[in-house]
């Protein structure tokens, strides 16, 4: 779906995608919040289909590992791609798999070295997630905050509790996701 116009939080998440990438200059923020433990493929695809990711998106994976979700977002959909991740080792995995997605992959992905709650994630149009339950529910003011009217969320695992019922649920293989938009 084309969007007849453009915010200029837009124009700043494109600009962070085509910025020269400031692979070696990490920072050891803060330990995680939580350990990385990988999101299998098929949850993956399933994540990505279930918002509706199409070339039109730009998706922020907030805590985003080795970075299989952006690079997936980009190379099966189009999609530009942010991956927000606090831990430097991480970054240097994901960018390594980035570089290893072949060309025109990396012109749509980046990966910045930051704290996802103190992120702006105002650019996204498709937010997701894998992390615990207490660090969901804390971030529903951010998400609420910052994302504009339409942006999807997507939760692997975990919802927003009662305070925040998910608008869709799908098991994929014994494994939850969830779905909500911003109204």
């Amino acid at each position: 779906m084309q969007r007849p116009f453009l915010h200029a939080a837009t124009f700043l998440g494109a600009a962070l995608l085509l910025a020269p990438s400031s692979a070696h200059q990490f920072t050891r923020l803060r330990p995680p919040d939580v350990r990385f433990v990988p999101t299998p493929e098929s949850v993956v695809e399933a994540m990505l289909n279930l918002a509706r990711v199409t070339s039109a998106d730009i998706v922020y994976d907030l805590g985003s590992g080795d970075g299989r979700i952006p690079i997936a977002a980009a190379t099966r959909y189009g999609a530009r791609s942010v991956g927000i991740e606090i831990d430097p080792m991480r970054i240097r995995e994901a960018e390594g798999n980035l570089a290893k997605a072949g060309a025109g992959v990396g012109d749509r992905v980046r990966f910045v070295n930051q704290d996802l709650f103190e992120a702006n994630i105002s650019a996204a149009t498709v937010v997701t997630l894998f992390l615990l339950p207490r660090l969901n529910l804390a971030l529903i003011p951010k998400l609420k905050r910052e994302l504009r009217p339409g942006a999807r969320i997507v939760s692997h695992q975990f919802d927003m509790g009662e305070e925040w019922p998910p608008e869709q649920s799908q098991d994929v293989n014994g494994l939850m996701i969830y779905l909500w938009t911003i109204r």
